[in-house]
């Protein structure tokens, strides 16, 4: 757990309930049972190393700290297809609000989000996860379709 925590650069606290009573009986009172590891990540309690459990709530958590990005996104394969616009993968943005980065580098409503730096954005979700796992003040590069016609832009977060 240390190692998978350490490698996402996320502070932790370490407590060995076998020295710590009172640890020891607040663990079993949430949990209702004595088992470790347990990670509390906002008060989502992860029992033992359930890592797809501990990759959304650390999602989760980082999307609540990330800087926002000023668009409302949708999954483009589920916009595309109920447009009858073919399929395509990426995040379609519905709306972009004045004055926040995506509005900053030139995002219109209409363009599908396809990368953001090195990461593959297939849906909204893939969008969002890139975008927490950044800082505010983060130089950005997207790509990006315009009317079907492949684009770069550049922002800050």
């Amino acid at each position: 757990m240390k190692e998978f925590l350490s490698q996402r650069g996320i502070p932790f606290e370490e407590i060995d309930v076998s020295r710590d009573a009172s640890a020891a009986q607040e663990l079993a009172r949430r949990t209702g049972r004595m088992a470790v590891p347990v990670t509390d990540i906002d008060g989502k309690l992860v029992i033992g190393f359930d890592r797809q459990q501990l990759e959304y709530y650390l999602s989760q958590a980082r999307a609540s700290q990330a800087p926002s990005f000023g668009a409302s996104v949708a999954d483009a394969a589920k916009y595309s297809a109920a447009h009858g616009l073919g399929v395509l993968s990426g995040a379609y943005i519905g709306a972009v609000k004045p004055g926040m980065p995506a509005a900053q580098a030139g995002l219109k409503p209409g363009d599908v989000i396809t990368r953001i730096d090195a990461t593959a954005v297939n849906t909204a979700s893939d969008l969002n996860l890139a975008l927490s796992r950044l800082e505010k003040g983060a130089r950005i590069r997207i790509g990006f379709f315009r009317e079907g016609q492949p684009r770069q832009a550049e922002g800050l977060l």
